[in-house]
């Protein structure tokens, strides 16, 4: 492989947008998020098993290789099931929980992507519709994600659908619709339903797919398969110029816009119009007498079913030669007037190749850069089964098919919008002409073309046999972005101001002390781990304010040497405040693994030092391993402590703690408790459970800290806790006595609203 094709190693670009699937089984399934936190959970453990374009790339070359060898037979002990996903705009604000686009240029393609496509004007009316959709038309069921599996064979596409759908229930993902489409067999095989070649003129795409020596604008071994830029494409890479695009976000970067549309096709319906169109052409006597619905057809397509073009074989097909499937290498500019392929076949609408003229007469744009900066990456698949007028079943006039339409693109509205609205369904398109050329009578609208002979234009009417039954605009982020929505945001970029809400450690002789309390928050910024010193006032509004800004870590180092980042800190249970000195665990990070230290903090009056400077390691750090009832934990985020059973409500001489911690990248928690004494011995009280359990909690997927309201302890058998998640908070209340009832008592706000944690 030349080194120069960089991106067929794209470990970040998912492996259907460039290198494609090309698989003969595929399903596409519909979902819609019902808990945010579980949908996140299900990214995380989605996000491993999402196929790769070296992944893709690799086995493709490899199936091609072995075809090669074998004379054209697929290899049958190569086989792969391939996995992608993509997310609307709702879907993303969903997972991150607000707007991933607060702001779009109007008439973008961000817009669009805001929008949804049953917003967007594509010529969905009549039957087509979005009241009428099966997914996509933002009413009932909302697409929040689309998931597509593509499998070698049927079994295996099944064993991957259904280990899906329980992943999605167990996550509380509603299945709004689910699409299944598979390549047609026997003769009909690389078709659609019409019975014509289908994906015949994919572009090539430069850094992925090697360049002709001899053309270098051009695939190699695929003459006339143009090698456009990655960036048409694929977002954040070399683009065409032109054009007026959107700036994208940064998370967008190796990301592809993804337009899936279900497009049902009457096929005896089609044929049916074939035949009464030709008896017009003859009738004016402008086609052979020996002209068949097959000839007129193939030029409504632009090919003949084989796939060979009417452009280089205008009498007949060549179905026995090879080539046939992938021919590109003709076009139209000796033909501008249409005669051979006319100027509203489906082939000139959707690709006019060097046959575009602003007006007849004119010199035909240039396919570099006006027609490449129009391609899109097409990826779909029949449904259904094949027309059989005999059959009763599967096959016959009444039985549901059609072509599944998927594509990737850079921008929605330059591209697939553009080809769908000015150049599909635009009866004057091609312009300037003085009978309009009509719309695409393959797959556009109900409307009338010309079609142009020597000396002639006939008028036809062709009804639309085409309907859309469902669209969705969708985004297949990169790798690295999947994994940042799994943890509910959209860029790993730190913070131009530090969020100390890591964990807090209450000063011990400033607790609710002249009406207020005193804390360290820790947390971190660009040049590493800081703190803070904050106090929360008692009282209805419990204000806050910033009394003494960050400062690194480092310039403590009695108490702080080697620490990378304060995680958790628990006080000593029955070594607060005596003989004037507190003692604390400090859990923390370092050289990516997680420690404990046990230091202490003496009082202002014993010390004479400032409080933030009054402290010491009273024993190094230890793995966190030597807690018993740590068993199983990686990492230990934070601790909520039982309010009627810990500190100085302490139950017969133990405090009970609720530690919640990350294991295999979700967080869960358990219950332990630890004895007063000089051996602190701890104990497993209930083993790991899900975080769903806390009905106050609903929506979170991971706890940052708690930190308990001052004055609102044990008041009337409550308990009330801040509870510190990503860039918002909430508080929630906890009932004394047994089962420890909880609940939501306020609802998310933004962490802005601390004062203290944002200045």
């Amino acid at each position: 492989m030349p080194t120069e094709l960089k991106l067929r190693e794209s470990e970040d670009i998912q492996g259907d947008v460039l290198a494609g699937f090309k698989k003969d089984q595929m399903t596409l399934l519909f979902l819609k998020f019902e808990d945010a936190a579980r949908a996140r959970t299900w990214v995380r453990q989605l996000e491993p098993q999402i196929s790769t374009t070296r992944q893709v790339a690799t086995f493709n070359a490899a199936f091609r290789k072995a075809r090669q060898a074998s004379g054209g037979d697929d290899p049958q002990k190569l086989k792969a099931t391939w996995m992608n996903v993509s997310f609307t705009h709702e879907g993303i604000w969903q997972l991150i929980g607000k707007d991933p686009l607060p702001s779009t240029r109007p008439g973008g393609t961000l817009e669009a992507f805001k929008d949804g496509s049953n917003k967007r004007a594509l010529g969905d009316v009549g039957d087509s519709s979005p009241e009428n959709w099966l997914f996509g038309n933002g009413k009932g069921q909302t697409v929040h994600a689309v998931l597509t599996i593509a499998s070698d064979t049927v079994q295996d596409l099944q064993a991957a659908v259904t280990a899906q759908r329980e992943a999605t229930a167990q996550a509380k993902i509603v299945i709004v619709f689910q699409q299944n489409g598979a390549t047609l067999t026997g003769s009909r095989r690389g078709k659609e339903h019409f019975g014509f070649k289908d994906g015949v003129s994919e572009p090539a795409v430069i850094g992925f797919d090697e360049p002709d020596p001899e053309r270098p604008e051009y695939e190699k071994g695929k003459p006339g398969t143009r090698l456009i830029p990655a960036g048409e494409f694929v977002i954040g890479h070399p683009r065409i110029g032109g054009i007026t695009y959107d700036e994208m976000p940064d998370w967008a970067v190796n990301g592809s816009f993804h337009v899936v549309r279900r497009l049902a096709q009457d096929v005896p319906g089609w044929w049916a119009q074939i035949s009464a169109q030709l008896k017009v052409l003859k009738k004016a006597k402008v086609v052979p007498p020996e002209a068949t619905p097959e000839w007129l057809a193939a030029r409504v397509v632009g090919r003949w079913r084989s796939g060979t073009p009417v452009a280089k074989c205008p009498h007949a097909d060549r179905p026995g030669n090879a080539e046939a499937g992938a021919d590109n290498d003709f076009g139209f500019k000796n033909d501008p007037e249409g005669f051979v392929t006319p100027l509203f076949s489906h082939l000139r609408k959707t690709n006019p190749r060097d046959g575009l003229q602003e007006k007849p007469g004119a010199e035909p744009f240039p396919e570099n850069p006006v027609m490449d900066r129009r391609r899109i990456m097409r990826r779909g698949s029949p449904y259904g089964a094949p027309f059989d007028p005999a059959s009763e079943g599967p096959g016959g006039p009444d039985d549901p098919r059609g072509l599944l339409f998927v594509s990737y693109q850079s921008d929605l509205v330059e591209q697939f919008e553009f080809i769908q609205k000015a150049w599909i369904n635009d009866p004057n398109f091609p312009p300037g002409r003085t009978n309009k050329p009509g719309p695409d009578p393959d797959v556009g609208p109900t409307g009338t073309v010309t079609y142009e002979s020597p000396g002639a234009s006939t008028q036809l009417t062709f009804n639309q046999f085409v309907t859309t039954e469902g669209s969705v605009y969708g985004f297949a982020p990169s790798l690295t972005t999947l994994r940042l929505l799994g943890e509910g945001r959209l860029t790993d970029k730190l913070p131009s101001t530090v969020r100390p809400t890591d964990a807090f450690l209450g000063v011990p002789d400033l607790y609710r002390q002249g009406g207020k309390s005193w804390y360290w928050a820790y947390g971190t910024g660009g040049s590493g781990p800081v703190a803070r010193t904050v106090s929360i006032a008692e009282g209805d509004e419990h204000s806050d304010r910033l009394e003494r800004p960050d400062r690194p870590l480092s310039t403590w180092p009695q108490l702080y040497s080697g620490v990378g980042r304060v995680d958790a800190v628990l006080p000593v249970p029955d070594e607060q405040r005596i003989d004037g000195r507190s003692r604390f665990w400090l859990f923390h990070t370092t050289e990516g693994r997680q420690v404990y230290r046990l230091i202490s903090i003496n009082d202002r009056a014993e010390s004479g030092l400032p409080p933030d400077q009054a402290g010491t390691v009273d024993r190094g750090d230890r793995a966190i391993t030597a807690w018993t009832s740590f068993n199983g934990i990686e990492q230990v985020d934070a601790f909520l402590p039982v309010p009627d059973w810990s500190g100085e409500f302490r139950n017969n001489g133990r405090s009970w703690y609720w530690v919640f911690h990350t294991l295999m990248g979700q967080q869960v928690y358990r219950l332990i408790s630890i004895a007063d004494g000089k051996a602190h011995t701890d104990v497993i009280e209930r083993g790991d459970r899900s975080l769903s359990l806390w009905q106050s909690l609903a929506g979170i997927d991971k706890v940052d800290e708690f930190l308990a309201v001052p004055d609102m302890q044990m008041i009337n058998g409550f308990s009330l806790f801040w509870v510190f998640h990503q860039d918002r908070y909430r508080i929630i209340s906890i009932k004394s006595g047994a089962g420890h009832p909880d609940q939501e008592s306020v609802g998310d706000r933004p962490l802005t609203l601390w004062t203290s944690l944002t200045n």
